[in-house]
């Protein structure tokens, strides 16, 4: 018999980033689970078509749209979840950007975008939905941060700077919200082949330098990200708050080099 713990069974589920990559790949984990999902990125096309995906797993599924920097956006998505959905039970904040270049050379347009949608679009998800699940006196909130939380990542000093905010918030907000019954976690995950990462990947030297330094020596693959967002997600973890979980490979306790995984 299956054990049931894991089962996520009649949970509502939101996951802003849900279309590509690492949060699309979350979105249909929850939704093989058991999850109804409702998967939101600024492209109408790619919602349409998570969406799509997870109601023919058999669940339900709403279409919207948000840019995660704005507070009006995602109030409007939760409040139309809650509306037809009855409830928020798991939140996923996948959606991210970055940009690789010389800290010298980054202007303050860079970095205010690269900061309003990692760092303040968490932030915005978290406080909107936490609201609604204070009310529930039930909730499941996700982060998604990365290995830059932790170590160096070359020419992607900003990107860390919110990672590593991210990493903070979910620290935070997992204390202050335990007492209703909200945990706040975090995925960490190493490098996965994502519309994110692909540039670095291939760049010459980069893909030898990210593997020597994990000792699985491959990259992830998306599938193995779902099994923490579902533990994260269920009540096995109903005792765990705080964290951040790394799906690295190893990388993180292998340890890296002085100038972080992408040098040469």
């Amino acid at each position: 018999m299956a054990y049931k713990g894991f089962s996520l069974e009649g949970r509502q589920a939101l996951v802003f980033g849900g279309t590509s990559g690492v949060g699309r790949s979350i979105a249909h984990g929850l939704a093989e689970a058991g999850a109804d999902v409702v998967p939101v990125s600024r492209s109408a096309e790619a919602v349409s078509k998570t969406a799509t995906e997870i109601r023919a797993m058999g669940r339900k599924s709403l279409e919207m749209t948000a840019d995660v920097a704005r507070r009006e956006d995602i109030q409007n998505v939760i409040d139309r979840t809650v509306r037809e959905m009855g409830r928020i039970d798991i939140l996923v904040n996948s959606a991210g950007t970055t940009k690789r270049m010389p800290s010298l050379e980054f202007d303050d347009e860079t970095w205010d975008r690269i900061q309003s949608v990692n760092v303040k679009g968490t932030w915005l998800a978290c406080q909107i939905a936490g609201r609604v699940m204070k009310e529930q006196k039930y909730g499941r909130i996700i982060n998604i941060a990365s290995l830059g939380a932790f170590v160096s990542l070359h020419e992607a000093a900003p990107y860390c700077a919110s990672k590593g905010a991210v990493a903070m918030l979910t620290r935070a907000l997992g204390a202050e919200w335990a007492c209703y019954n909200i945990t706040v976690n975090a995925i960490a995950p190493g490098v996965f082949e994502t519309p994110l990462s692909r540039n670095l990947i291939n760049e010459p030297g980069r893909k030898a330098s990210i593997l020597s330094r994990t000792p699985m020596n491959r990259f992830g693959q998306l599938e193995e990200i779902q099994g923490a967002a579902i533990f994260l997600a269920s009540e096995s973890a109903r005792f765990i708050t705080g964290e951040i979980i790394a799906v690295d490979g190893g990388f993180l306790a292998q340890g890296v080099g002085p100038r972080g995984f992408a040098s040469e």
